[in-house]
């Protein structure tokens, strides 16, 4: 569907960014270094490229590459699966409104334009503080529960957004011949639905879904910043929350993993972008 001839250099270095950040994400523990959270007690707030330490260390003594390869891990799982179940859930949803049309539309509609009207980080905020706290206050909550509370509420926050999208492009594609067509051949709403409708929607929810993932990061950087997200540096947002009391002494322990948030981000806006113009010319030829 799209031509590769055409992609530009600032495509094609997100796309080997985007890869080297998967290899990354699912090949770091297999690399030959030390736990992210082993303590280098000689080398406190070492600077980048000094020896044994290529990125450095932060003045706690943890070294930042394994960090990052670490939080790289973390940041890409948490928005891979909240992109993706949004994703499902909403288009799921959306589909189904625009397809039955009615009062189920209506409703979906409305639903859609709630949770749209809240702001999505104050939103997640809300989500995560009531979700991820204890009883106890003097009990810390385990990681594993942080994550998996971050996830469901970064989930909620993107189905009334992908789910919009679905909704517009099924209104697109369920008034095209074809599908009249079919409907006059006697074909069921749910085969219809399979085999035109969602071959022709899931392009448009891919180009969004890379746009998603970025927002995610974001989110999840921001709620770690806001002392909600994923504690003790495990993720990128983490460490830079780790990092923001180091900026006087050691200002690469903030700024490397900022360096790597933005040009993830970067990367999956570019490809997005890049994704919808090849649509927007594909739908412009049906």
């Amino acid at each position: 569907m799209f031509n590769n001839s055409k992609f530009t250099k600032p495509t094609w270095l997100s796309i080997s960014w985007l890869g080297l950040m998967l290899f990354l994400a699912v090949f770091g523990s297999l690399l030959p270094f030390k736990s992210w959270k082993f303590v280098y007690e000689d080398d406190l707030g070492v600077v980048p490229f000094s020896p044994g330490h290529i990125l450095g260390t932060d003045n706690n003594g943890y070294d930042l590459l394994a960090s990052l390869i670490a939080g790289t891990r973390m940041s890409i799982f948490i928005a891979v699966t909240a992109v993706s179940l949004g994703g499902l859930i909403g288009s799921a949803l959306g589909i189904t409104a625009a397809f039955v049309r009615g009062k189920v539309d209506t409703v979906m509609s409305t639903l859609f334009n709630v949770g749209l009207a809240v702001p999505n980080l104050v939103l997640a905020l809300a989500l995560v503080s009531v979700l991820a706290t204890n009883v106890d206050i003097n009990q810390s909550v385990p990681t594993w529960r942080r994550v998996m509370v971050l996830i469901v509420s970064l989930t909620i926050v993107l189905i009334p957004i992908l789910g919009r999208i679905a909704r517009g492009a099924t209104l697109s594609w369920s008034g095209r011949d074809f599908v009249t067509a079919a409907r006059s051949m006697g074909m069921r709403d749910r085969q219809i639905i399979m085999k035109h409708i969602v071959p022709n929607v899931l392009p448009a929810l891919i180009a969004v879904a890379f746009l998603a993932v970025g927002v995610v990061i974001i989110a999840e950087a921001s709620l770690s910043i806001l002392g909600v997200g994923i504690p003790d540096g495990a993720s990128w947002g983490g460490m830079i929350a780790r990092g923001r009391n180091d900026l006087e002494y050691s200002p690469h322990v903030l700024y490397i993993p900022v360096i790597f948030l933005a040009i993830t981000v970067i990367s999956t806006n570019q490809i997005g972008e890049v994704l919808r113009s090849k649509l927007d010319s594909r739908e412009a030829k049906v």
